[in-house]
């Protein structure tokens, strides 16, 4: 068995998800082969050397269950592409490059934060480009501490009010751009996270079926796409 989860947006803020989280760790991931989780783990992370206990408690949990046996892959989100190897290292998981081939079930699946499907967002993905920049990232580590924190609270509140105010169609996946990925890749299953509207798409590749899986956010419910040798079961859960 394989879990793939997306968008919790741990924060001290919201205890419930943490709790559920820790006992998705505790519970059916101690039985899984491999945790994979794609982004916007946390709702926010400035850097590796500015872990705040509560951070490091997820960190340490993380660490128990890979100790434990289970494989743990990270991929960036954009609200946690600060997520550097000092993290992986302690929490004994391993940083993905987004996007990134891996096999599930017995095939190739395409693994996304999701982020970049959505090019109808211009403001974002010019932003993005900046961010991303490998100079920018140098700056963005290198800056003090309470810049960083500043920061991430602007740019934070910015993401919020303006994704108030986009069309909900701009802020989701371009369709057009879905197959061409995934042809690139040569795949016919994409999983991804980051729009938070959790469904199984079905669509066709090169004239070949496929399907995209959109992983859901964990606000007021958890989400978990299982893969076994049932196949691919994505399915919400309540917390605890």
């Amino acid at each position: 068995m394989i879990l793939l989860i997306s968008d919790l947006h741990l924060q001290e803020e919201r205890p419930d998800i943490s709790r559920a989280f820790v006992d998705l760790l505790e519970g059916r991931a101690r039985h899984a082969k491999a945790l994979y989780i794609l982004g916007d783990f946390f709702e926010a992370w400035i850097g590796d050397d500015a872990m705040s206990p509560f951070q490091q408690s997820i960190c340490q949990a993380l660490r128990q269950l890979s100790d434990a046996g289970t494989a743990i892959y990270l991929m960036h989100g954009n609200r946690d592409f600060l997520l550097g190897q000092d993290f992986c290292k302690a929490a004994g998981a391993t940083l993905l490059d987004d996007p990134c081939v891996v096999e599930l079930g017995g095939e190739p699946v395409l693994l996304m934060h999701g982020d970049t499907l959505c090019t109808r967002d211009l403001g974002y993905m010019k932003l993005r480009r900046y961010l991303r920049n490998p100079l920018s990232l140098w700056i963005l580590r290198h800056l003090p501490l309470s810049t960083r924190q500043k920061l991430a609270r602007k740019l934070r509140s910015e993401s919020q009010s303006q994704t108030r105010m986009k069309n909900t169609e701009i802020v989701d996946v371009t369709p057009e751009q879905v197959p061409l990925v995934m042809a690139a890749h040569g795949v016919r299953t994409l999983v991804h996270g980051h729009t938070h509207r959790p469904a199984i798409h079905k669509l066709v590749v090169d004239g070949q079926p496929a399907r995209r899986i959109v992983l859901g956010d964990w606000d007021r419910r958890g989400w978990a796409l299982q893969v076994d040798e049932q196949g691919f079961q994505l399915a919400p859960f309540d917390f605890n």
